[in-house]
C-alpha cells in the first residue's frame, strides 16, 4: 500500500480501477499532498480547486491517512449525507483503513420523543393530510435507529409538522426529560464522540462554537483537524452564528409551549395562559408595525417609527409579565420550568435591541410576511475566529472552488482572520476553451439600473434559448426581476418553464433532469450546491453581475467602518464579494469533462467598467463574444445540425 497521498490517489494507486469513474489527475494530488502536510504540521492551509479537481477525494484521503481525530464540515445537510453515506465509504473501503465515522446533524433533524408524545395526546392538528403526517411520523418512530428525519422522505423538509416533533435548544429538556436515556441527539452525539471522523456541517459547527447550543462542545477539545468543504460560506454562516438575533417564531413557540406545558403540568398559576395569548398578539402586532409589505434595513432607521417603538415596549411588556409569571411556574414542572428559560433568554435579548446594541455590532431587523428578525451582527469577525484558529493543537483546512479573487485569496483571509494561512490554487481540468463560450449580449442599457433592464435582458435571451433548444438556467440577483422574468416567459417559450417558488428546489431539479429541454428561473438558492450533469443544462444566462444591494444595512454598515478605516468598501468588500457569487453561478454550467455550454452575462459592466476585468480574469478561460451568431454556430456544432444564416461577426477578443 503507499504510504502517501499523492501516490494513493495516482494510477497504480488503489483507487483507480475500484471506484466508479475515478480517474487520477494531477491537480487532485497536489491538492492533497498540500494539505497532507498541513495536517502532519497542525497549520492552516487554505485550498481552492476548479470544478472536476476531485476535492472530496483530495481531502478525504490525507484525513483518512492521518490517524487523527478529525472533523469535516459540509455547507449543507445534503452535501453533508452525500459526503457521509457516499463518498467516505468509497474511499475507506478502497484503502481498507479500519477509521470508524459518524454523522452529527443539529438537533431539529432528530425526532425528539418527548415532543412526539405531546402533539400525538394534544390532537391539536386540523389539516387531515398533517393527521396522516403524523401518524406516518408515529408508527416510523418505533422502529428508526437514528431517528434522522432525513429518512423520512416522503414528508416534505417544510411540513409545518417537524417543528411539533423536533425539539431546539430552547425548548430540549435536557437530562429532566423522561426520554433522555433514548434521546436520538444524544445517541448521535456519543457516537461522535468516539468516532475516528465526524461530519458535521457549517451551521452545526458555528451554533455550537458560539452559542454551545448544539450541545457537542466536548468534541471539540480532541479534535485535532478541521476542514471545511465549500468554505466560501463561512464568513456569513459565522457572522449569524456570531452575533445575536430574535424571531417572531421563537416568542410564538415560547406562547404555544407555554399553554401546553400549563395543559400538561397544570401549576394552577393565575393568568399564565393568557399571558402566552397576550405575548402571541403583542408578536403580531409588532410585525404588523413594519408594514404590510416584506422589508429589511437598519434598526436605527426605525428611530423616528412611533407604531414600531410603541409596539416594542407592548411587545416588551407583554414577555416581562410572561416571564414573572414562568418563574413562578417553574417549579411545577419539566416543561414550564424550560419556559421560564427560554423567556428569560428572549428578554435579554430583546433589552439589548430596545436599549442600543454595542457599537462593534450592527442592528437591523427583516420582515417576512408572517414574521421578523432582529439581528446583532458583528461588524468584524476576524479577531473572534482567528482566536478559535490559534486555539489548541489543531491543522485547519478550507476548501472550495470559489475562493480566489483574480488569483489572491487576501479578501477570504482577511474576512476570517486567516492572513498566515498557506494557500493553494488549482484550476478545473476541463477543456473550457473547447467546451464553452462565454456571450455578453450587446445592446443592454448601460447599467441595470434602467427601467425595462430585465425585459431587456429577456429580448437578450429568447434567441439563445432558441438556439440551445431550452435546457437552461436564468438564474437573477433578485426575486423581483425573477418574477418579471416568469410572467413574461410562461407564454413565450416553446419549451417547459420552471419557476423557483412553484415546488421545492430538490423537486423542480428532478423535473428538470427528467424533461431534458426545461428553462429554470431561479435566484439565490439556485446560484451554489445545483448539479446538473448532461446535456440537460446546456446554457446559464445570468442577468447582472450579483452585487449586494445597497441599501442592505449590513454591507452599509461595514462599507463605514471600511472608509473609516481608510480602505475602499467597493474594492476591498462589495467587489470580491461580487466576483466570489458570480463564480458559484458560472459553476452551475460544467459539471463533467463531456459537459458543454453557453455561459451568458448579461452586464454590459464587465466590457465597460475597469472592474470587469476583475470578474472576466476570476472565470474559466472561456472564449468571449458578442454575436449571436457565434452562440448558435455553437449549438449547431454541438448538435450537428446547421446554424441558422447570419451576417458573419467576429468573436471579442
Amino acid at each position: 500500500m503507499p504510504v502517501s497521498s499523492k501516490d494513493i490517489l495516482g494510477i497504480d494507486g488503489p483507487l483507480t480501477g475500484r471506484l466508479p469513474g475515478f480517474v487520477p489527475r494531477r491537480a487532485q494530488q497536489d491538492m492533497a499532498q498540500g494539505i497532507e502536510q498541513a495536517l502532519a504540521d497542525y497549520s492552516v492551509f487554505i485550498a481552492e480547486s476548479g470544478t472536476g479537481t476531485g476535492k472530496t477525494f483530495a481531502y478525504l484521503v490525507p484525513a483518512l491517512l492521518s490517524g487523527k481525530k478529525i472533523l469535516i464540515s459540509s455547507g449543507t445537510r445534503h452535501l453533508q449525507d452525500q459526503l457521509y453515506h457516499r463518498d467516505l465509504p468509497l474511499v475507506r473501503d478502497a484503502l481498507a483503513i479500519p477509521v470508524t465515522t459518524a454523522l452529527l446533524k443539529g438537533r431539529a433533524n432528530y425526532l425528539c420523543r418527548h415532543r412526539l408524545e405531546r402533539t400525538v395526546s394534544e390532537g391539536r392538528l386540523t389539516l387531515r393530510q398533517e393527521q396522516s403526517r403524523l401518524v406516518r411520523i408515529h408508527e416510523w418512530s418505533a422502529h428508526t435507529k437514528r431517528g434522522d428525519i432525513a429518512e423520512l422522505s416522503d414528508i416534505p423538509e417544510d411540513s409545518e409538522l417537524w417543528p411539533q416533533v423536533t425539539s431546539t435548544a430552547e425548548n430540549c429538556l435536557g437530562s429532566e426529560c423522561t426520554h433522555y436515556d433514548q434521546c436520538f441527539i444524544n445517541r448521535a452525539r456519543r457516537e461522535a464522540l468516539t468516532a475516528d471522523l465526524v461530519v458535521v456541517n457549517h451551521h452545526l459547527f458555528f451554533a455550537d462554537l458560539a452559542l454551545r447550543e448544539e450541545g457537542f462542545g466536548q468534541l471539540l477539545p480532541g479534535v485535532e483537524a478541521i476542514i471545511f468543504d465549500e468554505a466560501h460560506q463561512l464568513p456569513e454562516i459565522a457572522s449569524n452564528f456570531l452575533g445575536i438575533s430574535l424571531s417572531a417564531y421563537q416568542l410564538t413557540g415560547l406562547c404555544r409551549d407555554t399553554v401546553a406545558e400549563e395543559v400538561r403540568e397544570k401549576s394552577d398559576v393565575a393568568g399564565l395562559q393568557e399571558a402566552a395569548q397576550t405575548l402571541e398578539k403583542a408578536t403580531a402586532d409588532f410585525r404588523l408595525a413594519f408594514g404590510v409589505e416584506p422589508r429589511r434595513g437598519a434598526w436605527d432607521k426605525l428611530e423616528n417609527t412611533k407604531s414600531v417603538h410603541a409596539a416594542l415596549e407592548e411587545l416588551k411588556n407583554s414577555l416581562t409579565e410572561l416571564s414573572a409569571l414562568l418563574d413562578a411556574a417553574a417549579p411545577k414542572g419539566q416543561g414550564l420550568s424550560s419556559c421560564a428559560r427560554r423567556a428569560s433568554e428572549l428578554l435579554d435579548r430583546l433589552y439589548m435591541f430596545s436599549e442600543g446594541s454595542p457599537s462593534e455590532y450592527i442592528a437591523w431587523f427583516e420582515t417576512s410576511a408572517r414574521g421578523f428578525n432582529l439581528y446583532l451582527t458583528p461588524l468584524d469577525i476576524a479577531t473572534s475566529f482567528r482566536q478559535h484558529t490559534a486555539n489548541g493543537k489543531k491543522a485547519w483546512v478550507f476548501t472550495s472552488a470559489t475562493l480566489a479573487v483574480k488569483q489572491s485569496f487576501a479578501h477570504f483571509q482577511t474576512r476570517l482572520g486567516l492572513e498566515d494561512a498557506q494557500t493553494g490554487q488549482w484550476d478545473s481540468p476541463f477543456d473550457y476553451a473547447q467546451k464553452t463560450l462565454l456571450y455578453i449580449p450587446s445592446g443592454l442599457p448601460p447599467t441595470p439600473s434602467a427601467p425595462d433592464y430585465t425585459d431587456r435582458v429577456i429580448d437578450a435571451a429568447l434567441p439563445v434559448l432558441a438556439a440551445s433548444r431550452g435546457r437552461a438556467f436564468i438564474l437573477f440577483t433578485s426575486h423581483r426581476a425573477l418574477k418579471l422574468a416568469a410572467a413574461r416567459l410562461r407564454d413565450a417559450l416553446p419549451y417547459p418553464l420552471l419557476v423557483q417558488g412553484d415546488a421545492s428546489r430538490s423537486e423542480l431539479l428532478r423535473r428538470f433532469r427528467m424533461l431534458g429541454n426545461a428553462v429554470l428561473l431561479g435566484t439565490s438558492s439556485f446560484w451554489e450546491g445545483v448539479d446538473v450533469r448532461g446535456e440537460a443544462l446546456s446554457c446559464v444566462i445570468i442577468d447582472k453581475l450579483p452585487f449586494a444591494s445597497p441599501d442592505d444595512p449590513v454591507l452599509q454598515a461595514r462599507a463605514k467602518a471600511l472608509e473609516e478605516s481608510g480602505r475602499s468598501p467597493f474594492n476591498d468588500y462589495q467587489l470580491p464579494e461580487a466576483v466570489i457569487a458570480l463564480k458559484q453561478g458560472v459553476g452551475r454550467l460544467i459539471r463533467d469533462e463531456n459537459d458543454c455550454g453557453v455561459l451568458v452575462l448579461c452586464d454590459p459592466r464587465l466590457l465597460t467598467k475597469g472592474y470587469g476585468k476583475i470578474f472576466l480574469a476570476s472565470l474559466p478561460p472561456m472564449p468571449l463574444t458578442q454575436s449571436l451568431a457565434d452562440v448558435e454556430r455553437f449549438f449547431a456544432r454541438e448538435s450537428g445540425s446547421p446554424a441558422p444564416e447570419r451576417a458573419p461577426a467576429t468573436a471579442t477578443p
